[in-house]
């Protein structure tokens, strides 16, 4: 399966922006362009670059768009 890495920028809570910037067919290959894109971002840029593997751009685009919970801290964790 394909790496696929995305610049994602939030303007709300509730939007989230994705933007596919490169398709990479190895782990190793995908790092080094996600390092890259964060590398040669403005100081002030507040997006943020991910890479996740899927079967295609859209199951990754779900992926990523999903909301997920915040995991319950026991007590023993604070």
């Amino acid at each position: 399966m394909p790496y696929y890495v995305f610049r994602i920028t939030q303007p709300t809570q509730l939007i989230k922006n994705l933007d596919l910037k490169q398709t990479c067919e190895t782990y190793k290959e995908a790092r080094e362009a996600a390092r890259n894109l964060r590398a040669q971002q403005e100081p002030g840029d507040k997006a943020t670059y991910k890479l996740i593997m899927a079967a295609s751009q859209l199951e990754a685009e779900e992926r990523l768009l999903e909301h997920r919970e915040k995991p319950i801290l026991m007590e023993w964790e604070k």
